[in-house]
């Protein structure tokens, strides 16, 4: 009887472990065109972690980690627009809401819809983004697109360069998450 129990308990455990996925080399792209110039960067040092059973996530973006392709604009970005010194961090805590009909071990690509809180410098706001995840070999392949306004978060743009970035960021993020392993 022992032995039938410690094996329901290792089952079981790795049942828990299994049901958290987790990333700390997420991609997050944003892009932003305007009539003088595009500006875009890129980070790919952005961590999720995802309890499969709740649905619940949280993914964290080091601002600083953003990379562009002048130095000068990534230089304004952290030191004018998103103080990252001060704000070093931008914060998603969502969940799925349709956690329940998806099917996280199918190679199919399901759509999934965030409603959480987006934290950027000092606010939060309540969002809803919508994305795809699907299962490839293990790994939770996630992704989403959407739009974020500057001025919702108090990202001030000097008015000598309001005219070179759109009021839209579009804003991609692609994670391919491992179960959490302990």
């Amino acid at each position: 009887m022992s032995k039938l129990l410690l094996i329901a308990i290792v089952f079981l455990s790795i049942q828990v472990q299994a049901q958290k996925y987790f990333t700390r080399t997420g991609l997050v792209r944003f892009f932003s065109e305007a009539p003088l110039e595009n500006i875009e960067a890129t980070n790919n040092q952005a961590s999720c972690i995802v309890d499969a059973e709740t649905g619940e996530l949280v993914s964290k973006i080091l601002l600083k980690a953003f990379e562009f392709e002048k130095a000068l604009m990534q230089e304004h970005f952290n030191e004018n627009y998103v103080e990252s010194d001060k704000y070093p961090q931008a914060v998603l805590k969502a969940k799925v809401e349709n956690i329940e009909e998806l099917n996280l071990s199918t190679q199919l690509e399901q759509k999934v819809i965030l409603i959480g809180e987006l934290s950027i410098k000092d606010v939060t706001r309540q969002v809803k983004i919508e994305g795809k995840v699907k299962n490839t070999n293990g790994v939770l392949n996630a992704s989403a697109f959407f739009i974020i306004r500057p001025e919702e978060y108090n990202i001030a743009i000097p008015r000598a360069v309001r005219n070179n970035i759109a009021q839209e960021i579009e804003v991609s993020v692609t994670f391919n998450l491992e179960a959490f392993k302990r």
